[in-house]
C-alpha cells in the first residue's frame, strides 16, 4: 500500500520547507514519519533515532538557514529525516546499499552535511571549530550541534563544552534527551517557561538585573548570582550546563512543533548570548509500526513487512560470532567467578546483554566511554578480577592511550574481545575494523589472536581466560559463522602456535582470521592448476609461530599472508620475522594481502571484499603474480571512500 505525502512531495530542500505555514508542519511531520517507516521497511537500517527527531528536524530546517547555518548531527543515526528534507528523498530507499546513500552524514554527499559523523560525541567539538572559524572570517551564521543524551556520556562532549563555555563563542547545542530522564516532566507549563527564558524580553530583564547587582557589595553580588543560578536549576534542571558556561533552555517537548518553532526562533535571535544549550525531550522510535516494545526502541532494524510489521528473517544455519562469543563467555564465567564483562553502551551489539542475564552483578555498561571502559577494566584487573572488555574494533580506537598506558605498560591481564573485525558491510568505512591488529601489535606485552571460525572463537575465549600475566586481544568478524560444529567446552590454545589445515609443497597460504575459508577455496583452484598448496591458520599475530613460519618459508616457493586488516598488521609482523631470520634472500617469494590503502565504502560484505581484493580469485591471482615476479602497488592516494 502506497503512502500519501502531499506536503512532503512539495519539499525538495529546506527552502521549499520555509514556504509552508507553521500550521502545516504537524501534517508534514506525519508524512515524513510515514516516509521513514516506508523506506526502512525496504532497506532496514538505523531507524528508531530518526523517528524520534522528525519534528525536531523539521523545526531546525524551518527556523535556521541551512546550509549556510551549519547543522551537525552527532553520530547521525538520526539523519534519515534530514536526508529526505535535503534533496535525497529519491535515494533514501538505497541507503546503506552499493552506490546508495551513506547511513550517516557525509560531507561529499551533500552540502547540508557540513561534518561527517558516525562515531559519537564529536558534534560539539566540530561545531566549536566551525564557530571559531566563522568568527575569524567575520561571518554571522549559526552553528547547531544536535547530540543525544547517550552521546553526552562521553568525555569528549564535556571537554568541548568546557572549552566552548570558557570561550563564550556563539554556538547552539541541542540536547536530544530520549531516555536518560535527566529532566523534570515536559508539559505545557515547561514549554511555556522555556519559551519565556529564551525570549528577548526575559533576556533583557535578566541582563538589567545582572547590571543592577553590580552596584551591590561583593557578597551580595555573589549571593544574587547564586540565587539566579539555583532558581533556574530548580525550575529547568540546567545547573550543570550553566556551570559549563551555557545558557540553558528547556526541557521542551520535542514532538510539539507549536512550541519547538518559536523557542528555536528565540534562540536563533538571541544574539547577545554566547553558547546556548536547548534541552529537547523526544521518544526514540516514536510511531514505529511494530507490535512490541524493546529496550532500544528499534535502534536498528532489518527489512520488515509494511503491513504487518513482521521482520523478514534472513535464514542462516550458523550462529553469529557475537552470540558464540557471548555463550562461550557465559560458560567460562560459570566456572570462574572472577570473570566480569564490560561494554561501552553496546550490550546487545557485543552480546554482553546475554551475559548480563546470567551475571547482572558482573556486568558493567559504562556508557559511550571507551577510554573509561579500558581504565576501569585495568583497575579491576589490579584486584584479581578477569575483565573481558567487549568493544567493536572501530570504537576501541578511541581508547588507544588507555590500552598503552593503563593496561600494557602495567602488564595488566585485561582481555579485549574485539567484535566487528574486518569489513562490516552496510555500515561502511566508519565502522570497519581495519586497524586493530596494526595498532595493537606494536604495543609491548600484548597477545593478539584472530578466530578463523566460530569453534576457534570458543577456544580463544578460553585462552583469554587462562592468560593471567598480561593483556590479550582476540578479534572476530561481524555476522554468521561458517557453520562448523561448536565444542562443548573451550580449550586454551598454546600461546603463539598456529596450525596446518592442509598440506602442500609449492605454495603456502598463511591466513590470520576469517579469510581462512577463502584460502581453502583458493587452494582447491591452485591444486586444479597443478600447484600443490599448504593452508595454515596462524591464530596469533603476536607472538608469531616462528617455527611454523620457518617451515612454510623453507618448504615452499611462494608464501602469501592473508588478513582482514590494514597494512602494518599481521603481514608486517611476518615480514619482520622473515627478514630478521634471514629467510628472504633464499629465493622465497612473499606476498602480503591486506585491506587496501583506502577506505572501503558501504556495500554488502561480499562486495566490499571484492573491492578489497581478498576473495578467492584474488588470492589465486596473487600466487600467480608472485610466481611470475610481477610488481604490486600497495599505496594508492587517489582512491577515495
Amino acid at each position: 500500500m502506497s503512502i500519501e505525502t502531499p506536503l512532503l512531495d512539495q519539499i525538495d530542500n529546506p527552502r521549499d520547507l520555509k514556504k509552508l505555514k507553521a500550521g502545516q508542519l504537524s501534517q508534514l511531520a506525519k508524512e515524513l514519519r510515514a516516509e521513514v517507516i516506508d523506506a526502512a521497511a525496504e532497506t532496514g537500517g538505523h531507524f528508531g533515532a530518526g523517528l524520534g527527531v522528525v519534528e525536531l528536524t523539521i523545526a531546525l530546517h524551518y527556523v535556521f538557514d541551512t546550509p549556510d547555518d551549519r547543522l551537525i548531527w552527532d553520530v547521525s543515526h538520526q539523519a534519515y529525516p534530514h536526508k529526505i528534507l535535503t534533496g535525497r528523498r529519491d535515494r533514501i530507499r538505497k541507503i546503506r546499499q552499493k552506490d546508495g546513500l551513506y547511513g550517516f552524514t557525509k560531507r561529499t554527499e551533500s552540502e547540508y552535511d557540513p561534518f561527517g559523523t558516525a562515531h559519537s560525541s564529536t558534534s560539539i567539538s566540530a561545531g566549536y571549530g566551525m564557530a571559531r572559524a566563522r568568527d575569524l572570517m567575520g561571518k554571522s551564521n549559526h552553528v547547531i550541534s544536535v547530540i543525544g543524551d547517550g552521546a553526552m556520556s562521553a568525555g569528549l562532549a564535556y571537554e568541548a563544552m568546557n572549552n566552548v563555555g570558557a570561550d563564550k563563542s556563539r554556538q547552539i547545542v541541542i540536547l536530544n534527551d530520549n531516555g536518560m530522564s535527566i529532566a523534570p516532566g515536559v508539559g505545557a507549563l515547561t514549554n511555556y517557561l522555556s519559551w519565556l527564558v529564551s525570549s528577548r524580553p526575559f533576556l533583557s530583564l535578566r541582563d538589567i538585573a545582572k547590571q543592577l547587582t553590580k552596584k551591590f557589595p561583593q557578597p551580595l553580588q555573589i549571593a544574587a548570582a547564586r540565587a539566579d543560578e539555583y532558581a533556574r536549576g530548580m525550575v529547568f534542571g540546567g545547573t550543570l550546563f550553566e556551570e559549563l558556561g551555557f545558557y540553558y533552555v528547556g526541557p521542551i517537548n520535542g514532538h510539539d512543533l507549536d512550541s519547538l518553532v518559536p523557542i528555536l526562533q528565540n534562540v536563533r535571535d538571541a544574539d547577545m548570548l554566547g553558547p546556548i544549550l536547548v534541552h529537547v525531550v523526544t521518544e526514540k522510535g516514536k510511531g514505529h509500526p511494530f507490535k512490541t516494545e524493546t529496550q532500544e526502541k528499534y535502534h536498528a532494524v532489518g527489512k520488515f513487512d509494511k503491513e504487518t510489521g513482521e521482520f523478514l528473517k534472513v535464514k542462516s544455519n550458523a550462529p553469529s560470532y557475537t552470540s558464540v562469543f557471548a555463550n562461550a563467555l557465559i560458560k567460562e564465567a560459570k566456572k570462574d567467578k572472577t570473570i566480569v564483562a564490560i561494554t561501552a553502551a553496546m550490550p546487545s551489539g557485543t552480546g554482553i546483554d546475554k551475559f548480563e542475564k546470567h551475571f547482572p552483578d558482573r556486568t558493567f555498561d559504562v556508557g559511550i566511554a571507551e577510554q573509561h571502559a579500558v581504565t576501569f577494566a585495568a583497575g579491576m584487573a589490579t584486584e584479581g578480577y578477569k575483565p573481558f572488555v567487549a568493544i567493536y574494533s572501530t570504537f576501541l580506537q578511541r581508547a588507544y592511550d588507555q590500552i598503552v598506558h593503563d593496561v600494557a605498560l602495567q602488564n595488566l591481564p585485561v582481555r579485549f574481545a574485539i567484535d566487528r573485525a574486518g569489513l562490516v558491510g552496510q555500515d561502511g568505512a566508519t565502522h570497519a575494523g581495519s586497524f586493530d591488529v596494526a595498532y595493537l601489535a606494536c604495543v609491548p606485552n600484548m597477545i593478539i589472536m584472530a578466530a578463523s571460525d566460530e569453534a576457534e572463537l570458543v577456544h580463544m575465549v578460553a585462552t583469554a581466560r587462562s592468560i593471567d600475566d598480561g593483556p590479550c586481544a582476540f578479534r572476530y568478524p561481524r555476522g554468521a559463522g561458517v557453520g562448523v560444529s561448536l565444542p562443548k567446552e573451550g580449550i586454551p590454545l598454546e600461546i603463539g602456535k598456529g596450525r596446518i589445515i592442509r598440506q602442500g609443497t609449492k605454495v603456502a597460504l598463511l591466513s590470520f582470521g576469517a579469510r581462512l575459508q577463502e584460502c581453502l577455496k583458493a587452494a582447491e583452484e591452485l591444486e586444479a592448476q597443478g600447484l600443490s598448496t599448504t593452508v595454515a591458520d596462524a591464530r596469533f599475530a603476536k607472538p608469531l609461530d616462528t617455527q611454523l613460519l620457518a617451515d612454510l618459508a623453507k618448504n615452499h616457493e611462494v608464501l602469501v599472508t592473508i588478513e582482514e586488516g590494514s597494512i602494518g598488521g599481521f603481514g608486517t609482523q611476518v615480514l619482520h620475522q622473515l627478514a630478521a631470520s634471514n629467510m628472504l634472500h633464499k629465493g622465497l617469494r612473499v606476498r602480503p594481502m591486506f585491506l587496501p590503502d583506502h577506505f572501503v565504502i558501504h556495500d554488502a560484505p561480499g562486495g566490499q571484499y571484492e573491492v578489497a581484493g581478498l576473495q578467492t580469485e584474488h588470492i589465486v591471482a596473487e600466487v600467480f603474480a608472485a610466481l611470475n615476479g610481477e610488481a604490486k602497488k600497495i599505496i594508492d592516494f587517489k582512491a577515495k571512500a
